[in-house]
């Protein structure tokens, strides 16, 4: 391969690394729902407490689901809301798969991800009807959510918690992530890390695999 880092972890964000995803997609189909009055309450939705209180599973996907109708003074059901909620997810390109399942022949292979249980139950269908996989665990090593881990990137606590379950230092792991912010929280614990700024990055960075 062009390149063969010298690490024995390799670990992968999952929002457009491994499955793309469209923020944008999703905030504008929320707006084409509500009144323009209240679309400035779509642009801050993401740092709402109660979204970063689901991505780190502290409330159910019930208790998220009635602040969403409480925060947007909506009716909605439960299926319009998952079916909002998940409006970001795009497709997982098989060429991704099949360079984890090549790579994993010569490194342990993980995912690190800030998500949530709506969205991974949606993300599991997919790889069920499209991939013919149950979940990621038969093509990753390792596989850590931040609603099951109580926390979220870019805490140092996160990378920090991982290290503990690899059992390993952090200079033995490499990350790909396409945040800035998640790339920097990496590399302030030692971690190798690397942001993915267009799908290319990884196919580029192991080519000839």
């Amino acid at each position: 391969m062009k390149n063969s880092p010298d690490v024995d972890f390799l670990i992968f964000d999952l929002g457009n690394v491994i499955i793309d995803i469209d923020y944008q997609r999703s905030l504008s189909l929320i707006k084409s729902k509500l009144e323009e009055s209240i679309h400035d309450r779509v642009d801050i939705f993401y740092q709402t407490e109660f979204h970063k209180s689901y991505e780190k599973g502290l409330i159910s996907s019930i208790q998220f689901r009635d602040e969403v109708r409480n925060y947007f003074d909506q009716p909605w059901t439960d299926q319009e809301i998952d079916m909002l909620w998940n409006s970001l997810l795009g497709k997982i390109p098989p060429q991704r798969l099949d360079l984890v399942r090549a790579l994993r022949k010569k490194y342990q292979v993980g995912v690190l991800s800030n998500t949530n249980e709506i969205h991974i139950d949606a993300v599991h269908e997919m790889l069920r009807t499209e991939h013919g996989l149950d979940r990621f665990d038969p093509i990753f090593d390792w596989v850590f959510y931040s609603h099951e881990m109580g926390l979220a990137k870019p805490s140092a606590e996160i990378y920090e918690k991982m290290l503990v379950e690899l059992n390993t230092s952090p200079d033995r792991v490499l990350f790909f992530d396409d945040l800035k912010a998640n790339v920097e929280g990496a590399k302030a614990v030692g971690i190798q890390a690397i942001q993915v700024t267009n799908p290319r990055v990884i196919f580029e960075f192991f080519s000839n695999v």
